[in-house]
Formats: C-alpha cells, structure tokens, sequence
C-alpha cells in the first residue's frame, strides 16, 4: 500500500516545563476502502474503524476491511461483504437487511472485535445484529464471529397509524458490565421527523463468549414513547466508549451524551446545554436498572448549519464545484444537529476524562462556516464539563464531522473533514494537550481534489481510535474525493491515518 508521510510542528505544553515547546510529529496515512472496489457502492458511506492489537478494522456501507496496522497489506484479497458473519451464521434478520449505518469497534478490555448495525427486514420489522469475534487477529486460522440479531419492534413503538418508528444512527459503546447501543426513533409517516430516543445495554459477559445473550434492557425518553410525537431536540445519544486497557472502577455507570438543539420557535439559534444520560444496569434485578437525564451547562453554541425554521436541514458546507442550475456552490450536509461519535473514556487513576465532540457554526453575521466544539468531562460520580473549546484556526474553511480520543498522557486529537469554496473537501486533525490546556494546532493529512456533486451526504460519521497495545498512536478514518463526482457515478476515497505525539512513550 502506498503510504504518504506529512510533518508538521506541534507545539503544546510539557508539564514539567514552564514554556512551550515544538514537537515534531509525523503522521502517515494510505488507503482504505474506495468505492472502486465494491460492486455496490452507496452515497452514503459512514466511514468508521478502529485500531486493535494488530489490525486496523474499517468499515463502509456495507463492506468491511482490515489492513496490518505495520504494513498496512490488507487482510483479505477483496474488501468483504458487511453481512458475511451473519449469513455464515444462517441469521437471516440480519443478512438480508443490513443496509446501512454500519459500526467496527474493538473492545479493548476483552481484546475483541465487533460489527454492528441495524437491519431492516421489511416495512416495520427492525433488527439490530451484532458479531464479536473469538480473536484479536483477524488473520488467525481459527477466527470466528459469535453473531446475534435483537429484535427491536417492542422497544421502539409506534406511531397512530400503528407504524412502528424508524430506529436510526444506532452508536455503540464498550462497557464492562455491557455493550451499550443507542437509536434515534424518527417517524415515517411524518417525513421521519425524531420524535425521541431508545438507549440499550447488550449482555456483554455472555456475548463474549458465544453464549446466548440475556434479553436487553432498554429505556426510552420520551417515556412512554408517545404515539403522536413532537420534534424532539436531544437525540443522537453517544455511549462513552473504554479508551485503553484500564478499565473504569467496579460498578461505574454508563453514560450517554447527546445534542440539546436550540428551542424549536423559528427563531432561536443558540443552545447552552448538552445532555448527559446516567445509564446503570443490573442483570440479576432488572427492575433495578435506571436511566437517568441531567443537563451540563456550556458555552452558548449555534449548531452546524443550523436554519431555525429547518432545523434537520444541516446541509451547507460549500464545494469549489459550481452547480449549473443553481450558480450556486454544490454543499453538503455537516450533520451538525447532533454530537458525533466518539465519546471515548479514559481512567488515568487519579481522575477518569470524557471527550467528545461536535460540529458548531463560527462565522459571524450571515456566515455559516463551521468549526469543531469539544468538551472534556470529568468526575469520579456523575461527570460534568471540566473544559471545552473550539477549533477553527481559519475565517475561510469549514471543518465538520469530527471525532475525537485521548492518549494515556491527556494528548487529544480530533480529526475532522475541511472544506470551503475554494477547497475540495479534505482531511485534517488538530492535537492538544489536554491538562496543559493548550491550543489546537492542525495538521493536514489528505488534500481532497474533486467534489461530490450528485448528493449531499458525507458520510454520518467517522471515527478517531487509539492503539490499545502502545496507548499512544491515534488512527483516524475519513472520507474524500480524487476526482468529481457526478451523475450516477460513485467514486469516493477514504484514508486512514496514523500518528503519536514523540513524548509519550
């Protein structure tokens, strides 16, 4: 595979210095899965992975691939079809219906890997399937996937035409005592308007070790979940996901974090709360599981791309590409109604830190450029924001789909997609210290070179992961174009990315 290194100085504060120092830092990147080499690509392709103990894991809808993470020789010839462990499995729920919105973790207590996603059978019947392999080495001989399907119908509702809800953006999270899932609940005979979320905890213990699982226990909010639904305004939950291989203290609860989107009135644009989900679960006594809500106060934030009068309509980050019917800039969509994944978790002993982040309007007047808000939590019971910022070093480019990790030393890094009118979308990251307080600096890892001009979708999602063996070297995930694409074309890139700051060890 055909590697690119990029250099550039990162300066950020050492702790047993009273000054700022340069670093050197080299990030190398190479490709990931291209649209060429699947049969059916999609618009749409949510580009997501993880870094494991000896592969790196990527995921697009619907195929999945894995690449040495020395080498980065891919693992099978071909990129494989994303329903394989199930229909190797015989589960029909799942291989006939996975279409979409598709997860790769590694979970990192347990040193597994995992495949997800929800599965649409037939008008109303939902499915959400999970695969845990046997293994951390998917070149192993002996490797196996221990699959599941979750019927999702009792936990979703339904609407007053007795139409069950859309189960939408499922996120997952690792947990000691559990895998946790979250779904959006979108109406579809209201133009699949959210009307509210369902949050489950998976029997992990079991699940590991092939065994059927235990029924999962879920919570909704609303509750109950209302027949006639308003707009609802704090979806897309993200469960904090174990960073590392020490794992949080015996009985610790989940937690989910999501969007508190601007009051609905047409006018309003700001918003100064995120939500934070105390999710506690207990398999012996289910009735004594719990799911608690608070609000966290924070810097007053625009959504990314946020119209009052629209506001699922988050499409406007501009392509240098001019639309013929139009005049217009081609745009496409920052998804900025909603926190992004990952919520990653980290114990470092004496405190234990949440970061995650978001996609935020930071142009001034009638400009919607976009920037990237983050938040660090922290807290021994139920965490609160400890600090935030935003990065946006630039008046010009729009940066959106971010997501975010720590290393074991508190060095942050989010990665992000950037664009403008004058830049093709491109793949970039920014790193921080996080107890040096630092500022972000930026680093660029693929310069896009064409536009995706016949759809508004970028993905949903990607994802920022950190090695679990050297707990220093970030791998990010992302999307872009070589060349434009129009028409009924598909022709999309993605680039994996690797880096470490040079003082941790």
């Amino acid at each position: 595979m055909k590697s690119k290194i990029l250099t550039l100085l990162w300066f950020f504060y050492a702790l047993c210095l009273p000054a700022l120092h340069a670093q050197n830092v080299t990030a190398t990147s190479f490709e990931g899965i291209d649209a060429s080499q699947l049969g059916r690509p999609e618009f749409d392709i949510d580009p997501n992975g993880a870094i494991g103990t000896k592969q790196y894991m990527e995921w697009v809808n619907v195929s999945y691939q894995a690449f040495d993470k020395k080498t980065f020789a891919p693992v099978w010839r071909t990129p494989q079809n994303g329903v394989l462990p199930w229909y190797n499995a015989n589960l029909p729920n799942c291989y006939r219906g996975i279409t979409g919105d598709g997860l790769v973790m590694f979970d990192r207590l347990a040193s597994r890997w995992i495949i997800a996603g929800k599965s649409y059978i037939s008008p109303g019947n939902y499915y959400f399937c999970v695969a845990v392999s046997n293994t951390d080495d998917l070149t192993s001989s002996s490797l196996a996937w221990y699959t599941y399907q979750f019927s999702l119908n009792q936990y979703i509702g339904t609407n007053s035409l007795g139409t069950p809800y859309f189960p939408d953006w499922p996120k997952f999270g690792t947990w000691p005592d559990g895998y946790y899932v979250s779904f959006d609940l979108e109406d579809p005979n209201n133009k699949y308007q959210e009307i509210g979320v369902v949050a489950c905890a998976l029997d992990r213990a079991d699940m590991l070790t092939g065994s059927a699982a235990l029924t999962p226990q879920c919570f909704s909010d609303p509750s109950p979940i209302p027949t006639v639904g308003s707009l609802y305004l704090s979806h897309s939950l993200i469960p904090a996901d174990v960073e590392g291989t020490n794992p949080p203290p015996a009985g610790r609860h989940e937690y989910f974090v999501s969007i508190q989107n601007p009051v609905n009135d047409g006018v309003t644009t700001t918003s100064t709360t995120i939500n934070l989900w105390d999710f506690h679960v207990d398999w012996v006594t289910p009735a004594n599981s719990t799911f608690t809500h608070s609000s966290l106060p924070v810097t007053s934030y625009t959504p990314g791309c946020y119209v009052p009068k629209q506001p699922a309509n988050t499409v406007c980050v501009p392509e240098p590409s001019i639309n013929s019917a139009t005049g217009a800039h081609y745009r496409v969509d920052s998804v900025g109604d909603r926190v992004m994944p990952r919520m990653s978790y980290r114990n470092f002993g004496t405190y234990e830190s949440f970061v995650v982040s978001q996609t935020v309007r930071v142009g001034g007047g009638a400009s919607q450029q976009t920037g990237i808000r983050w938040y660090e939590l922290r807290g021994s019971g139920t965490p609160a924001i400890f600090q935030s910022g935003t990065v946006s070093p630039d008046k010009a480019n729009y940066r959106f789909m971010p997501s975010m990790a720590q290393d074991q030393l508190g060095n942050a890094a989010v990665g992000y997609s950037v664009a403008s009118g004058a830049l093709h979308p491109s793949i970039a990251m920014a790193g921080w210290s996080l107890p040096g307080k630092t500022t972000p600096t930026e680093l660029s890892v693929q310069m896009g070179t064409g536009d995706e001009q016949n759809s508004s979708h970028w993905g949903d999602y990607t994802s920022m992961t950190v090695d679990p063996v050297d707990n220093c070297t970030f791998w990010y995930v992302d999307e872009y174009f070589a060349a434009n694409q129009s028409g009924t074309s598909i022709n999309w890139n993605t680039r994996i990315a690797n880096f470490r700051f040079p003082t941790c060890p």
